[in-house]
């Protein structure tokens, strides 16, 4: 199947023959999801991540190619592509050191490193490429941010983000491949890091706590399922008619008090909620959510 793409500088012929896809960060909150949903839709998967023995525990391992690597070791020597047997495609999901957001490690170690390793597969064949962006690339605005929205990002984490797209858009006026950035939002899920909201909310029940401390609650988020996100992000890789920047989100707003309501009466529980215990966030606008008007043409 040919497709004609047009990756904001020039137009090029493409083949599409998906055989094999390498996810990183295969072992992250993400990744897991991602690759069930990629072995789910029969794509051969090669998966990484920095730790073997972690790999190994998790349900899809029997059924991809592994191969471990720690992303602190990227050299410019190495040739990726033959070290990971040739995959077709990239999705890379990969990123050391969150949930800090204000640590300079993400400008100083994570952006070149990255980049390294992006831009050594590329020269050496792979040809399609996926990379997980952040909602926090938009900054302080407030409403429904939209992909030709101006990005102010605020925090290290955020501007490293914004360089790595900036650098590998670069990098692609004279090394073509089809490139898509997927701006993702908020998600929930089995597996979530354990000082996420509603993990820190599961804690609590568990421990019977009566009252739940939080902030006012009143803000507006975009929140996703963690499966369904995986499901989007699948479709968005598998196509290549929309690329460049895309959001991955709900494009509906709901107040993060709400989702907690939601979740309560979901398991027929209940909690004291100790509102405005914590003042609001001061790395995100107390009021956002995402526009799904280019994601849709790729859903429907």
């Amino acid at each position: 199947m040919g497709w004609e793409i047009c990756d904001g500088y020039s137009r090029i012929t493409y083949q599409l023959i998906m055989k094999k896809i390498l996810v990183t960060g295969a072992t992250g909150f993400i990744g897991d999801y991602v690759i069930r949903r990629l072995l789910a839709k029969g794509f051969p998967v090669v998966a990484t991540s920095a730790s073997a023995e972690k790999a190994a525990g998790y349900s899809w391992y029997q059924q991809v190619e592994y191969k471990p690597f720690d992303l602190r070791a990227v050299s410019e020597t190495e040739n990726y592509y033959s070290f990971f047997n040739r995959p077709d495609a990239l999705i890379h999901l990969a990123w050391e050191g969150l949930p800090n957001y204000k640590s300079e490690f993400h400008l100083q170690d994570n952006l070149p490193r990255h980049f390294g390793f992006i831009k050594n597969l590329v020269k050496q064949g792979v040809k399609d490429v996926t990379v997980t962006g952040t909602c926090f690339e938009y900054g302080m605005q407030e409403g429904c941010l939209s992909e030709d929205m101006p990005i102010l990002p605020a925090n290290p984490y955020a501007q490293a983000k914004n360089m790595l797209r900036v650098s590998l858009e670069e990098f692609a006026k004279e090394n073509l491949f089809i490139f898509r950035w997927v701006r993702l939002f908020y998600m929930y899920g089995k597996g979530q890091n354990p000082n996420s909201l509603l993990s820190q909310l599961q804690a609590a029940l568990d421990r019977g706590d009566g009252s739940f401390n939080m902030s006012p609650g009143d803000q507006l988020r975009d929140y996703l399922p963690v499966e369904k996100v995986a499901e989007y992000l699948v479709d968005i890789a598998a196509q290549n008619k929309v690329t460049g920047i895309i959001n991955c989100c709900s494009g509906e707003p709901i107040q993060v008090k709400q989702l907690v309501q939601d979740f309560l009466d979901k398991r027929k529980a209940f909690i004291k909620l100790n509102l405005g215990y914590y003042p609001y966030s001061d790395i995100e606008p107390r009021n956002f959510w995402g526009d799904t008007t280019k994601l849709k043409t790729i859903l429907r």
